[in-house]
């Protein structure tokens, strides 16, 4: 099997014929696998919790071909709420007054920075934020996904942090030649700014297996019975095959503790996990997207094949969590049954 990035483009109609020397002219570019595959996972060896039963009217879909049912992103913003569970509308919580509505109103649609050909997927996780040494602030933490970023302090009392965000980390280094047309006044806006970066304090890369699990039940019911339940196995599966699972927040005003608070086993692994807002596919829970460190190496030494990547599967059950540990994280190879999409630190879509 091999794998090609999704190229993002925007829609255009188009004959049958042209259509088809389209796809022909991908399939001569194709290129070999850039990671290995195994078609099914691995039956447990242990035992795992059941797989639960749905209600009426929120069935799971069995039948559907997973392979690329995936959002197009070029980024994720993975807000640090510390809850396990928000409104329908994620902008909506606290009575609006949170992360997610603010950076939507910049990069979603509609807003001032919005560009169709790099889209920016904005979530909220139950990962919890980090303190800052001045306990009196109200600040919010954020992942950058797959750029592998971690931003520990945005501060709720000033919108000027989260246009720092934005046009520092969010916004593409080089516009789609669609935006060739655009006044230089109008593409410069849309454009990263590299100098924004300094005024956002303790950003540092991201050295954590991250394994998000789509648990908004606010949204549906499907995402909200699933995702506590595979975070319950993936915390219970992790440790066993050697992986910490880390707890509480990333310290970041103490140099000795260079990574999350819970660091101390010696594990070669250490890892994050959590529930998040809806990614797309109630239908598919559930849904597990799991982000590996461009620096990640096997259990041998030898440079980690999915070590940068995003991973997203569906339908994962209880039984599926120990087979994704042992063949996703510690070996690098997709699972083709499960397998929605995935993501590169390029921002292209994968597919196989």
């Amino acid at each position: 099997m091999s794998f090609r990035p999704l190229v993002r483009a925007a829609r255009t109609c188009a004959s049958p014929a042209f259509a088809a020397a389209q796809r022909r002219i991908a399939s001569s570019k194709a290129k070999a696998p850039a990671f290995p595959t195994v078609q099914a996972c691995p039956s447990p060896t242990c035992d795992c919790a059941a797989t639960p039963d749905m209600p009426d009217g929120f069935e799971i879909d069995h039948k559907t071909l997973l392979n690329g049912l995936i959002s197009s992103f070029a980024q994720q913003v993975l807000v640090c709420t510390g809850k396990d569970d928000w409104p329908s509308r994620i902008e909506e919580d606290n009575s609006g007054d949170n992360l997610a509505a603010d950076l939507r109103e910049l990069v979603g649609r509609g807003g001032v920075y919005n560009d169709p050909f790099h889209n920016i997927s904005v979530l909220n996780s139950s990962l919890p934020s980090s303190m800052p040494k001045r306990t009196e602030l109200q600040t919010t933490s954020a992942y950058l996904l797959p750029s592998f970023k971690y931003v520990p302090f945005l501060p709720r009392v000033s919108f000027d942090s989260v246009e720092a965000l934005a046009k520092g980390y969010l916004l593409p280094e080089k516009l789609h030649p669609a935006h060739d047309g655009l006044s230089p006044i109008h593409r410069d806006r849309l454009l990263r700014k590299p100098a924004y970066q300094g005024l956002l304090y303790g950003v540092r890369d991201v050295d954590d297996i991250l394994v998000l699990i789509c648990g908004h039940g606010g949204r549906d019911n499907r995402c909200g019975i699933y995702g506590p339940l595979l975070r319950t196995e993936f915390e219970d599966k992790l440790p066993r095959a050697g992986v910490e699972v880390l707890s509480g927040p990333v310290q970041v005003d103490i140099p000795s503790l260079h990574a999350l608070a819970g660091e101390g086993s010696g594990r070669t692994f250490t890892s994050r996990v959590g529930l998040i807002s809806h990614i797309g596919g109630h239908k598919f829970a559930g849904n597990v997207v799991i982000y590996l460190p461009p620096h990640l190496k096997t259990e041998q030494g030898e440079p980690h094949p999915l070590a940068g990547h995003g991973v997203w599967y569906g339908r994962v059950e209880p039984l599926h969590v120990e087979g994704i540990v042992a063949e996703t994280i510690l070996q690098g190879r997709v699972i083709a049954d499960l397998f929605r999409g995935g993501i590169n630190q390029a921002g292209e879509i994968i597919r196989l």
